[in-house]
């Protein structure tokens, strides 16, 4: 080793130009290998020479570095401009009384951003630095000192600990094993929130700030104190595999690089900010190293619980997780970043042997095990194994089949129910039809009934979930539908598919006992293709988990025939497979509509087996067609093409249900959200209102209309559009929601009467004078203000209805579309056009001194008008705080700029009361402001 050393300093001497960069990386290498490998192997008295040695190894490759860094001055030629091509401006702060570099470029106005900077103009302020933490860190000489190395803790590498035994010392936490062998890093700091005090340069102000960093769950939240943690962050950074740390020119400064934004942080002292750049690279190392962030979010667990996991002679209760062929185990059930993970491919799976315990080793250990505890071993490829205590030997058997399965040696290993190794053997073969297998006995139809479940379950009450899901499957398939029968078949489908959805651990045995009832049961037979269009129903609502959903595609591909009945609903499941692939699974149970579209017509004639119209303001309507699958996105899309329409972000159009309630209120849906869902929860919701009551004859009704108008939106706008947006604003007058006064009333209701009929013989208008009438009054009715005429007499609606002819008679031979530019363009003459208007009542704590008022939610902010719609104050959102429910009140918190105060903002709070008749709608109308309004910016 001395002689390693000697090289390295007689190497360096000769050391200039372009190698130093070379050498420099080189030595640091090198003393970090030093201290790795000295730090394991040696005895914990020499670690302090060990620190040393390493101490002068830096210091000696420092003072080589600066004399190669000395300038040199190159004479002038003609590649001297060359020298400065790539010359950028570094940027320097005062630090501690220093001028310290923290980057070599110029920085963004949004480096280091944060809601705490944007309205503070305080000066520098350095802060008083604190004792350097107590403690130590694994690898430190007070650590070596206690016996605890740095492989026991950052490595896979040690002997497999049995779960009986325990540590003899008290103060030796329990090492956490993040990543395979292949990271040697620890990963302590996924286990317990890592908090200090730093320095964060603002963004606004480049000035230092002492805050407090609290790391938790991936993200970084800082406050101004530790007491202010029980409020709101004044800012956070997202960490992921794709952030990066560089450290800058003082021994104290770093830069934390996210996608968004670079943070400029400065610790107390060198060994704290190495503490917190080697938990964040931890942090960063573990998200690269696996696909935490995309399983855990996108893919549905196949098994999940409380576990004892047992590492090392440490038990620890874990809540675990089986995502495709990764085990992950967190501290609390909600947690998004786990603990740790284990990877299950090629794994060894087995369990313990524990007959030749007794109850009084485990109560002698102190740790409440006892020898009815179950356990499994996992033995990932080139890690130690881990241990896992199970209570029952239900969820034993469970865990034991599936991280079987996980680890690709369920073959081999007779695990599961006679069942699944039967499926597991069609696995091995590779489906093969000619295969023998496919005639078990246990795999294919019989007419007694399930004395056990199919599959593997991890509680007995699931167990006899499992049976009575059996039954209803049964009553299901063996009654012949009918008229008469058709709700007991909906209710049975719509029963037994929540009873799944509520316990995912059933969906694969549903699957099971509908694969199972249909595989060689007698042709031409109503319980057979009913028992199909169970499936079918099935399909579009969840799948499978592991080889389940490979031996359904099997099943479907073989039974796959467009000659046959059967075979139909094979292709259509097939199809439904994919799709529910494609777009997830469902969250609420099949809806009536679709129950009997499958029962009552062969989907497979159809590419989109459901239908429903979607009504428009000009009161016409129009049919669009879906499948289980297909989200209000989708939907969109296809009736947007049919009517001749842009896409809903252009034309700011939007799909609106209306309420179960019968009430006037209409709720806006979200793109993402699947249409089926949207039904099936809308009949639910009629149910509960009406108990006892509902028959089966009313349906929701979709709504196509704009959401809210942007001055933007109007540059490409369609025929169609202008036209039903006209239609639109008009019904916004006519509930006098829209300021015309009575003469200018009767005009828009004579374009609107023009536009919807037209002026003519062919049309009726010239006639009889009892038709006559009618019809004008038809017009006043829907097109005319109705507090405009609610007072009106029989004489007073006579004389309106002779004005209404006399100004629809003038707009003879004008065609539709110029009376809705007509229409269009002195509605828009209104500031205030195509903003969303709620009726409101101040309350006194607002400044507002009207007492009925309407606020209006348009694009530029938040406007309060008087009753007659004058506007009062416009608060745009960069003046909007915060605003949202205040008990069952709105409360707006802005700020405005005093006129005589040197530029001081004062904050105002405005509550106002919504009427209560519209109280549900989203599900009030504050809740709808709150939806429409964008986010402040704090």
């Amino acid at each position: 080793m001395a002689d390693v050393l000697e090289s390295g300093r007689a190497g360096g001497g000769s050391v200039v130009g372009a190698g130093s960069v070379d050498w420099q990386k080189r030595c640091v290498a090198l003393e970090m290998q030093l201290l790795r490998f000295l730090t394991n192997h040696k005895p914990a008295q020499e670690a302090k020479i060990i620190e040393e040695k390493a101490a002068k190894i830096k210091d000696w490759v420092t003072f080589k570095l600066r004399e190669v860094r000395k300038p040199q001055y190159p004479a002038a030629g003609p590649f001297t401009h060359l020298i400065y091509k790539n010359i950028t401006v570094p940027v320097y702060t005062t630090l501690k009384g220093k001028a310290t570099q923290i980057s070599s470029v110029p920085l963004h106005d949004d480096d280091s951003g944060s809601e705490d900077d944007s309205g503070s103009l305080a000066s520098l302020r350095t802060s008083t630095l604190g004792p350097e933490r107590k403690g130590s860190t694994p690898g430190s000489p007070r650590a070596v000192k206690r016996g605890v190395s740095m492989s026991s803790i950052s490595s896979e590498s040690d002997y497999a600990i049995p779960p009986d035994a325990y540590s003899l010392e008290s103060d030796y936490s329990e090492p956490e094993h993040k990543v395979q062998r292949t990271s040697s890093y620890s990963c302590e700091s996924l286990r317990e929130p890592k908090s200090g005090y730093l320095l964060k340069m603002g963004s606004q102000v480049k000035a230092w700030k002492r805050r407090w960093f609290i790391l938790r769950n991936g993200e970084i939240f800082y406050y101004k104190s530790p007491s202010d943690v029980i409020r709101k962050p004044q800012g956070q950074m997202e960490l992921n595999s794709s952030c990066r740390i560089a450290r800058g020119e003082g021994a104290q400064t770093f830069q934390l690089i996210t996608e968004k934004k670079t943070f400029f942080l400065t610790a107390d002292s060198p060994n704290i900010l190495e503490e917190w750049i080697r938990v964040l690279q931890n942090i960063f190392k573990v998200q690269a190293s696996s696909p935490i962030a995309m399983e855990t979010t996108t893919a549905k667990p196949t098994v999940r619980g409380w576990l004892t996991k047992v590492k090392h002679g440490h038990s620890k209760l874990v809540w675990c997780s089986l995502v495709n062929k990764v085990f992950y185990y967190y501290r609390n059930q909600d947690d998004k970043l786990p603990l740790g993970q284990l990877r299950m491919r090629e794994a060894v799976v087995e369990e313990v042997d524990r007959s030749c315990d007794s109850d009084e080793d485990y109560e002698s250990s102190g740790r409440g095990f006892l020898s009815s505890h179950c356990t499994l071993v996992v033995h990932p490829r080139e890690q130690s194994p881990t241990y896992l205590l199970i209570g029952t030997k239900q969820e034993k058997d469970t865990w034991l089949y599936h991280l079987t399965v996980a680890a690709g040696s369920s073959a081999s290993f007779k695990v599961g129910t006679e069942y699944e190794q039967l499926v597991g053997n069609l696995l091995d073969v590779e489906g093969d039809p000619d295969s023998a297998l496919w005639r078990s006995e246990s795999l294919c139809f019989c007419k007694d009934g399930l004395r056990s479940p199919l599959t593997t379950l991890p509680s007995e009450a699931l167990q006899t979930e499992a049976l009575k899901l059996f039954k209803s499957c049964q009553l299901f398939i063996n009654v012949l539908v009918e008229s008469p029968s058709i709700d007991y078949h909906m209710s049975l489908a719509q029963n037994a598919l929540q009873v799944c959805l509520t316990h995912p651990e059933l969906q694969n045995e549903m699957y099971c006992q509908l694969i199972k009832q249909t595989n060689r049961r007698t042709p031409h037979n109503s319980s057979l293709t009913q028992c199909w269009q169970l499936l079918a129903v099935c399909v579009a609502l969840f799948l499978p988990q592991q080889h389940f959903l490979w031996y359904l595609r099997q099943y479907l591909q073989r039974h796959a025939d467009p000659r046959s009945e059967v075979g139909k609903y094979a292709v259509y499941c097939q199809r439904s497979v994919e799709r529910t692939l494609q777009n997830g699974e469902r969250e609420a149970k099949p809806s009536r509509m679709e129950v009997l579209s499958i029962l009552l017509r062969n989907p497979y004639h159809h590419s989109l087996p459901f239908s429903i119209p979607v009504h428009f303001m000009n009161i016409t309507y129009q049919v669009v067609g879906f499948d289980g699958s297909t989200t209000v996105d989708e939907f969109l899309s296809t009736l947007t093409q049919r009517v001749g329409m842009r896409k809903p972000h252009l034309s700011g159009f939007a799909l609106f249900t209306d309420d179960p309630s019968g009430r006037d209120l209409e709720h806006c849906l979200q793109p993402s959200v699947k249409i089926c869902d949207v039904i099936s929860k809308w009949e639910q919701a009629l149910k509960e209102l009406h108990p006892g009551k509902y028959e089966g004859t009313r349906i929701v009704r979709l709504m196509y209309k704009s959401r809210l108008c942007f001055r933007a939106q109007a540059k490409g706008e369609t025929e169609r559009e202008r036209l039903l947006l006209t239609y639109q604003v008009n019904d916004e007058v006519h509930q006098g929601h829209f300021p015309v006064n009575k003469e200018l009333a009767l005009e828009v209701a004579a374009l609107m009467a023009q536009v919807g009929s037209g002026f003519g013989e062919e049309r009726g208008i010239v006639g009889t004078v009892p038709k006559t009438q009618q019809i004008l009054l038809q017009a006043l009715g829907r097109f005319y203000p109705k507090h405009y005429k609610q007072d009106c007499s029989m004489d007073q609606l006579r004389d309106l209805s002779e004005r209404l002819a006399t100004k629809w008679s003038v707009l003879r031979g004008c065609s539709a579309s110029e009376c809705v530019r007509i229409y269009l363009t002195v509605a828009r003459k209104w500031p205030l056009f195509g903003a969303k208007l709620f009726h409101a009542k101040p309350l006194p704590l607002s400044s507002v001194e009207q007492s009925q008022v309407w606020l209006a939610v348009n694009e530029d902010g938040l406007c309060v008008l008087d009753y007659t719609m004058h506007l009062l104050v416009t608060y745009s959102y960069q003046s909007v705080i915060t605003f949202g429910g205040c008990r069952d009140d709105l409360m707006v918190v802005v700020s405005q700029t005093k006129e005589q105060g040197g530029g001081k903002k004062s904050v105002e709070k405005l509550v106002f009361a919504l009427p209560k008749p519209k109280s549900s709608l989203l599900p009030n109308p504050r809740y709808s402001i709150v939806f429409s309004m964008p986010k402040p910016k704090v």
